[in-house]
């Protein structure tokens, strides 16, 4: 059952998600990862990593020939809790996404241990030493993690 309105805070429910290709973002200083769903919003996939500088520009190419209904933004926060030292960078990040692209459904998502994962995944699926430390591709992959996670989470929170 979907629940639109949970504790004052709007929360929804993938049964209510807009239709197109939901976005993912491992957002950094320098880089950030970039992963997709499929048009039916079941598949995460990792797509680019992006210098953050030309973030906005590499967006508005690829939202004229793709509809990306959802962005999600990972919210790292540390292991306690408490908000990373990028998380200042991240809201003004959110804050310029909606500015941007009104039409769009913004979400965050926990993205902590990603990075870890993302690292695993590389070693479990055999791929050699020197690719493994490419940050480019732990980027991206990070993103896939954290879009994976908000396709499987229950209930998601629109920022």
């Amino acid at each position: 059952m979907c629940s639109p309105f949970i504790a004052s805070q709007k929360k929804i429910s993938l049964c209510h998600m807009k239709q197109g290709i939901i976005m993912a973002f491992d957002y950094g200083a320098k880089r950030t990862g970039i992963a997709t769903t499929d048009p039916t919003q079941t598949i995460a996939s990792p797509l680019e990593t992006v210098a953050t500088e030309k973030l906005f520009s590499f967006l508005e190419n690829y939202c004229q020939t793709h509809e990306v209904a959802v962005f999600v933004v990972g919210d790292p926060k540390q292991k306690d809790g408490a908000p990373s030292p990028v998380a200042a960078a991240i809201t003004v990040f959110v804050n310029t996404l909606k500015k941007r692209f009104p039409d769009a459904d913004i979400y965050q998502q926990d993205e902590r241990f990603t990075s870890k994962m993302a690292f695993q995944s590389l070693i479990e699926g055999g791929v050699k030493k020197k690719k493994r430390g490419e940050k480019q591709l732990l980027d991206k992959i990070s993103a896939s993690i954290i879009l994976q996670s908000f396709l499987e989470s229950k209930i998601k929170i629109p920022v």
